[in-house]
């Protein structure tokens, strides 16, 4: 790692995605957890805190904190103390079009259901994937419930499930999404393939950058690769994006994202006394500085700091980096990946779950019916 206290160093471990959240769980549970943890918060992050393996950040993380966007801020808390700060770009999930596959199908780019709906048909009469998604790794699918979800209840309808409501799952609202999920299936959405395509190996993306698919419902952090991989397609404006199209009649505010709002760091209350004190010194002084904010923006991410918009503005991809950052800044609720928000046994459900409903294994009714009975 290159930042830090001049006089210490950290060791770093990588580890892919799924791998990492089954590794962490282990070593945070057995007491063996790196000194800085690496996480998404919600659940997670309160199994944490309930179980005494996370430190309060207290002091440490006074000056970050006021320099940070407050609805990302706040996934750090619980009970008003700070145990997580955020480490790196803030990740709402946006939905990528490629430009000349839409225009070959005379498609505009949707701003209701409907038209996504109506879109979905005329894509699939030219020939291409409407709307790639990576279906093998489960956890994208999960982008489409909660946009879906919020659209039409708002955030109330997920936080019923959060406080462990009876029958939370059933919420009329849940049930309206999961059917708009079993009509975009049927309809071809997201092609006869797409329980094969992983996300860690790229294949969704590759699907919009080589003009088989139309659509794309991705974090913003695949933004990055679809720049690396379709260079001309980005250079000539082909590669576009939007938010997640309003709901005819939903109660949600359509200015709502979800995602995930930063991966955090967390301090180990195993680790040594003085690891502690070296980890929170880090916190204090390095994480989301202005080197890091300048090698963010420099990659096409956003890091969820305040009063970026001159800096924004300078950058190659301004007009992307800007909108993202809107989207951020703008949010009046920003809720994060249900997989995260969950505690680790429900999450998994969900993801199990969900997975039949998009194999068309599970209808609308049944899969909340699998999910009310682990609350």
């Amino acid at each position: 790692m290159e930042r830090g206290p001049p006089d210490e160093q950290f060791a770093v471990e990588y580890f892919a995605n799924d791998a990492y959240k089954e590794k962490i769980r282990t070593a945070v549970g057995a007491g063996n957890a790196p000194t800085l943890i690496y996480s998404w918060a919600g659940g997670t992050l309160e199994d944490y805190v309930a179980n005494g393996r996370v430190v309060d950040l207290g002091d440490s993380a006074a000056a970050l904190q006021e320099r940070l966007i407050p609805s990302v801020a706040d996934n750090g808390t619980v009970d008003g103390t700070t145990y997580a700060v955020p480490t790196t770009h803030s990740q709402p999930v946006v939905l990528y079009y490629n430009q000349e596959v839409l225009d070959a199908a005379g498609v505009e780019v949707p701003t209701t259901y409907d038209e996504l709906l109506d879109a979905v048909g005329a894509l699939g009469d030219e020939g291409v994937i409407p709307i790639a998604l990576a279906g093998q790794s489960v956890w994208p699918e999960l982008m489409w419930i909660q946009y879906l979800t919020d659209r039409i209840g708002g955030p109330e309808v997920f936080q019923a499930v959060l406080d462990g409501k009876e029958g939370a799952w059933s919420d009329p609202a849940i049930i309206e999404a999961t059917t708009k999920i079993t009509e975009l299936v049927d309809a071809g959405a997201f092609g006869d393939t797409f329980g094969s395509v992983n996300a860690d190996q790229n294949g969704d993306t590759a699907l919009v950058q080589t003009g088989k698919a139309g659509f794309l419902l991705q974090g913003s952090w695949v933004y990055p690769d679809l720049v690396a991989g379709a260079p001309e397609l980005v250079e000539s404006g082909g590669l576009g994006y939007t938010s997640f199209p309003e709901v005819d009649g939903g109660a949600g505010d359509p200015a709502n994202i979800v995602g995930n709002p930063s991966n955090f760091w967390s301090v180990s209350a195993d680790a040594s006394p003085e690891a502690q004190a070296t980890a929170q010194e880090f916190i204090g002084t390095e994480v989301l500085d202005d080197d890091a904010v300048d090698d963010l923006l420099a990659i096409g991410t956003v890091p969820p700091v305040v009063g970026l918009e001159d800096k924004i503005a300078e950058q190659d991809d301004a007009d992307y980096l800007s909108f993202v950052y809107g989207l951020v800044s703008d949010a009046p609720h920003f809720q994060l990946s249900w997989d995260q928000a969950l505690p680790p046994a429900q999450a998994q459900e969900l993801l199990d779950n969900l997975s039949g409903l998009f194999l068309g294994q599970l209808d609308p009714q049944q899969f909340s019916d699998a999910m009310d009975a682990t609350l």
